[in-house]
């Protein structure tokens, strides 16, 4: 089977549409699939819910859907570098569920090992243990937090063999391999295309099988949200 598409606009098709649960890979603005955001903000879908790490800057990543208003509601765990995604939430036009980075993380991970479900003690306490199911194991309070399996998940890769095992480069890999292996149907954008095997085997970070359409990138821009240089010593 062809997992390759032409364009990312091409392998949304089918695929994207109004009120699904998207998860997005990256971490600020690394590791971000870039093409495929620009292409979900093109596609018009619109009263998303989308599971990310935190919504990229005001006019770059996922802040491109929360200027469009395709974004009904975030699961993420921060907001700091976005005013929008802080302005939007604090005017009531943004459901936002705050969810720890680590339990963000985990959601994604049960979700894709077919765990309904999990006990954790970070929340508790809090207003992020409101209204979910309390339980004592050893003498300690654990909060239940459900997994998410989001509909469609869009991840950014280094390199994919034409299968679709993909490699990701250092810290880029973040949230995308746990949010790849949650979606019911995970698009990658990579920056390079390689034929089938010349991954090595030990080099493989996420297996074909999760991969359902890869679309190539070679150029992103890869932005940085603050670059902050200081003169050398010579």
């Amino acid at each position: 089977m062809n997992k390759i598409y032409p364009s990312a606009a091409e392998a949304l098709k089918g695929v994207v549409a109004d009120g699904q649960l998207i998860a997005v890979g990256g971490f600020g603005l690394c590791g971000i699939p870039e093409a495929l955001i620009d292409a979900l903000r093109d596609s018009g879908a619109k009263n998303l819910t989308a599971i990310s790490n935190n919504a990229g800057v005001d006019d770059f990543g996922l802040g491109k859907l929360l200027q469009t208003r395709q974004i009904k509601k975030m699961i993420s765990s921060y907001v700091g570098e976005n005013k929008e995604f802080e302005r939007q939430y604090l005017a009531g036009e943004l459901e936002l569920e705050f969810t720890p980075q680590g339990t963000l993380a985990e959601k994604l991970r049960a979700g894709g090992a077919g765990i309904p479900a999990f006990f954790t003690k970070t929340g508790v306490g809090t207003l992020v243990a409101d209204g979910k199911e309390l339980r004592e194991f050893d003498g300690e309070t654990y909060v239940m937090e459900r997994a998410l399996l989001p509909d469609v998940a869009l991840i950014k890769a280094d390199v994919a063999d034409r299968s679709g095992n993909l490699r990701f480069n250092m810290t880029a890999r973040n949230f995308n391999p746990a949010a790849a292996t949650a979606g019911k149907v995970c698009i990658v954008e990579v920056e390079r295309i390689v034929a089938t095997g010349e991954i090595a085997p030990d080099d493989v970070h996420l297996p074909g099988i999760y991969v359902h359409r890869i679309v190539l990138n070679p150029t992103p821009e890869k932005r940085i949200e603050k670059r902050t240089t200081r003169d050398r010593k010579v």
